[in-house]
């Protein structure tokens, strides 16, 4: 089973960049279920990603239902708790499944894996 880390570095709109790893991650899933394992690390404005209630209009892509998704087939999700300090949202609730984390696992997990894509 090949191991994958997605690291997310971008907020979750104003750019694609969280979509588009979110997409990936969701195909790799779909495509290569049995044959991947996904990890995903969310960096910087990122850690905006794992907060729930996200309200995005009809029609529009909504980051909140994508990771919730990945999360349900199976993907680890890890917020970086000092970005998520830095910004003031370290004591909120995250969407279930994103968990805060630290550098130390970020640097585990970026051993363990086999590919490491950055969005």
């Amino acid at each position: 089973m090949q191991k994958i880390l997605i690291v997310i570095n971008d907020a979750p709109y104003g750019t694609e960049k969280a979509y588009n790893a979110l997409r990936m991650a969701m195909t790799l899933q779909k495509e290569h279920g049995d044959n991947v394992e996904v990890k995903i690390f969310l960096l910087a404005d990122a850690v905006f990603c794992g907060l729930p209630n996200q309200n995005t209009p009809n029609g529009f892509y909504n980051i909140e239902r994508m990771l919730k998704s990945v999360i349900h087939n199976g993907a680890e999700v890890r917020s970086c708790g000092g970005c998520s300090e830095a910004r003031g949202i370290d004591k909120l609730v995250f969407i279930e499944g994103v968990k805060l984390s630290n550098m130390k696992e970020f640097a585990q997990y970026t051993v363990d894996c086999d590919k490491i894509f950055t969005f």
